[in-house]
């Protein structure tokens, strides 16, 4: 009995030795065809292009001034009417740290509105950073996640262009650096404001 015992052990391979190997190969051929297909891995859909920009009431970062003026939150009304750049950013974030000067460069355009939305950060550090750094915004929110979420924020930073209807046109993740800022934010802006 035993002898037939150990014959059957030593017959074959168990299914269950296999099922992993299985799934690995399986998932392997998908992530290959994914990215031989000419998909840019570089770019994250967002469900939320040409769509309204979500129902939000963020409130202001307290002690926030700019130009001796008290920054105030803001919510979607504020984006209607005017073309709008919302950049999520953070005091911990190091790239939102780089990117800044771009956002200050954009003061500068009188048609454009500045909003920030300062992600999962403390007051009194956003103040410091502004501080430090200048405060490009007309307009910041303080966001404890809940407005990252409605905005289908991936990290920080991102920045959004939102047209006057309120309608959301334009997602750019990641820092903005010289050459995407001159050559890919920029020009994108500049349709959503001769429109």
């Amino acid at each position: 009995m035993s002898s037939e015992l150990n014959e059957e052990k030593k017959s074959g391979v168990s299914p269950l030795f296999l099922l992993p190997l299985i799934i690995f190969g399986a998932l392997a051929v998908l992530m290959g065809f994914w990215l031989l297909s000419g998909h840019d891995p570089k770019q994250l859909p967002s469900a939320l292009i040409n769509k309204p920009a979500p129902e939000f009431n963020l409130a202001p970062v307290a002690g926030l001034e700019r130009d001796g003026k008290q920054v105030s939150g803001f919510k979607r009304d504020d984006l209607l009417g005017k073309v709008s750049v919302v950049n999520v950013f953070a005091s911990w974030c190091a790239p939102c740290r780089a990117e800044h000067k771009y956002l200050m460069e954009l003061t500068r355009d009188d048609r454009v509105q500045i909003a920030g939305l300062n992600y999962k950060d403390t007051e009194v550090k956003a103040n410091r950073f502004l501080a430090e750094l200048g405060n490009p915004y007309d307009r910041v929110g303080f966001d404890t996640g809940r407005g990252g979420i409605e905005w289908g924020v991936y990290g920080v930073p991102e920045t959004f262009i939102v047209d006057r209807a309120g309608q959301i046109r334009y997602k750019f993740i990641g820092p903005l650096n010289a050459t995407s800022y001159r050559d890919i934010f920029l020009p994108e802006l500049e349709k959503v404001l001769s429109e």
